[in-house]
């Protein structure tokens, strides 16, 4: 057993990176979904059945608990997966609510009425699919009253990622805040609701300025799912090592992967 880790495609690996900072000894499985990515520009349908099949594919090694390292995924598929599909002896959690719960300043598992929280003028930075799905104003809303949200798609991002190609990814993050600013020149807080974005983080800083605090999510999730498994020890998995599995090309994405993270990462087929 081990706990999986699901993404589109290379950006789910920062939130591995925080996780495995937090937990060293505790395996996982990751799987890129690279041949299908971008997620962003699909349809929720697509996104729905893409989402299931990749977690399928890491219960099919051992994972009973799987994290939805895809922002887009955890918007578009993660709730209907819940309600409809997951059966009673599996687990999937999403990216999304820890990083509003840091962002309100509640404790993890903090179920109490949403109420006024010191941050006002929020701007979120996403794919077009995670934006046009409003689940980050859906799930601020259950934990925080009167909160301006600002979002921005930011188009061509992951691609640009994905495709080794920095220089532009770059430039379109400055592109994109640019915009932003246009609508909300004076945000306290910015989202970066992808986890392919902490991979141009100094990009989305440099063009927010010193004065606005950046939410990335890695670290977020790691204190999260350390506290859940702490709470539900039975899906830590008694595994001791990771793998790192991809639906594209292992060689390329090894490459890619390694480039990104500056550490050596060895993909096999999915």
């Amino acid at each position: 057993m081990a706990v999986g880790v699901f993404d589109s495609g290379l950006g789910g690996l920062t939130v591995l990176k925080g996780i495995r900072e937090r937990m060293p000894n505790l395996p996982l499985v990751y799987l890129g979904d690279n041949a299908h990515t971008p997620y962003g520009v699909r349809d929720a349908d697509d996104i729905y059945a893409l989402t299931c099949a990749g977690v399928e594919r890491l219960w099919d090694e051992g994972c009973d608990l799987v994290i939805l390292a895809c922002n887009t995924a955890s918007a578009a598929a993660l709730r209907r997966m819940q309600e409809k599909w997951l059966p009673s002896d599996k687990r999937v959690l999403g990216v999304f609510v820890p990083m509003i719960e840091a962002l309100t300043e509640r404790q993890w598992g903090d179920n109490s009425p949403p109420r006024e929280v010191a941050v006002k003028h929020v701007a979120l930075f996403a794919t077009p699919a995670t934006v046009a799905s409003r689940a980050f104003q859906r799930e601020l809303a259950f934990r925080a009253v009167g909160v301006d949200v600002e979002a921005q798609p930011c188009g061509g991002v992951v691609d640009a990622i994905e495709q080794g190609d920095e220089i532009l990814a770059e430039a379109l993050v400055a592109s994109h805040v640019e915009a932003l600013l246009r609508r909300m020149p004076h945000p306290e807080a910015a989202v970066l609701g992808c986890t392919h974005y902490p991979l141009v983080e100094g990009a989305f800083r440099q063009a927010l300025g010193p004065k606005v605090a950046v939410y990335s999510q890695a670290g977020l999730v790691a204190a999260s799912l350390a506290d859940y498994l702490e709470r539900r020890p039975e899906f830590m998995g008694t595994g001791t090592e990771s793998r790192f599995l991809t639906t594209g090309d292992p060689v390329r994405v090894s490459g890619k992967a390694t480039q990104f993270l500056r550490s050596a990462i060895r993909f096999e087929a999915a």
